[in-house]
């Protein structure tokens, strides 16, 4: 089974190419086509082999939450069937079967909303989500926000945070800031009002997830701004990206829950485990000289194994 580490679709303008994401333009200026490939990245590194199928369990599983959570708040899916997408995409219908998106164009706001229910440590998707426990060992604090004292590795917190990040250009680290610094960003309303829906996404997501066995530990939402649909002179925020992915958030299994270490996961902390393993840092100095940055490849096994780890949080979820 190979893996779609990249897309070509030569007749359609590439608007932007993320560790995962390929982003296109269509016939329509109010439409963009997100096609998620199977590429894995970690400490921002795109590996040189994908795992076959992530796009496809990533796009079963934002439209999954797209559709359960649109309640609270409106998104900016259209259609994930390719048939009922513009001409121009319908042609490459082989490689997008599965795991492309059309999507509302949006303004998309410089934020990334990051809501915590557990006080996690070793971070299984980024710096950001990672950072909260450390910061909790040396202040009592996480981001800032005083915690009860005593709390466990991975313990559950008495109420979820919103912790935002700044949403930096492809390349650039985020930083972690409070809500009164994103409201100095994009305004003390606006800033509210994510703060607010970030919080009932997550609280709606962690309770489901826990029915199904899942704790969701963290997780990032992004958003963006369309035109109001009662008065187009007005914005109407939208959930934008993916939604509650295993890329954008931490799952663990609940069956083996115990406070006070660090938790497995159903995403890439695998490939992240095995990278430490086999000498790779952070500063992308360390190892044989064919396996830095972007030269690393992951070993079979270890595809295979975070390959099986995506497609169980998949199933337990949705089936």
């Amino acid at each position: 089974m190979a893996a779609l580490t990249d897309t070509d679709l030569p007749s359609l303008k590439l608007l932007a190419k993320g560790k995962v994401r390929n982003v296109y333009e269509t016939s329509s200026p109010d439409l963009l086509l997100f096609v998620a490939t199977d590429r894995i990245s970690a400490y921002d590194v795109i590996l040189r082999n994908g795992i076959p199928d992530k796009g496809k369990l990533l796009t079963e599983i934002s439209l999954f939450w797209f559709s359960k959570l649109e309640h609270i708040i409106p998104n900016h899916f259209v259609t994930a069937d390719v048939d009922k997408m513009p001409e121009e995409v319908r042609q490459y219908r082989e490689q997008l079967e599965g795991r492309a998106m059309l999507v509302r164009r949006a303004k998309v706001v410089p934020l990334e909303a990051i809501v915590r229910g557990y006080i996690a440590g070793r971070s299984s998707l980024n710096h950001r989500l990672g950072s909260a426990w450390e910061e909790y060992k040396k202040t009592g604090t996480a981001h800032r926000i005083p915690l009860p004292a005593g709390l466990k590795e991975c313990e559950k917190l008495p109420v979820p945070l919103f912790t935002p990040s700044t949403k930096a250009e492809q390349g650039d680290h985020d930083e972690n800031i409070s809500q009164d610094e994103a409201a100095k960003l994009i305004g003390k309303e606006l800033t509210d009002k994510i703060a607010t829906v970030s919080l009932q996404l997550y609280q709606s997501a962690a309770a489901f997830a826990l029915e199904r066995g899942l704790i969701l530990a963290d997780t990032k939402f992004e958003f963006g701004l369309v035109p109001s649909a009662s008065d187009p002179a007005k914005e109407e925020l939208i959930l934008v990206d993916e939604v509650l992915t295993m890329d954008s958030s931490r799952y663990w299994p609940l069956d083996s829950y115990k406070p006070g270490a660090n938790q497995p996961s159903y995403d890439k902390q695998y490939v992240r485990d095995w990278l430490r393993s086999m000498g790779f840092k952070k500063g992308l100095e360390s190892g044989p000289e064919d396996k830095k940055g972007q030269g690393w490849e992951i070993e079979e096994s270890v595809v295979q194994g975070t390959r099986e780890r995506y497609v169980e949080a998949v199933s337990r979820l949705t089936k």
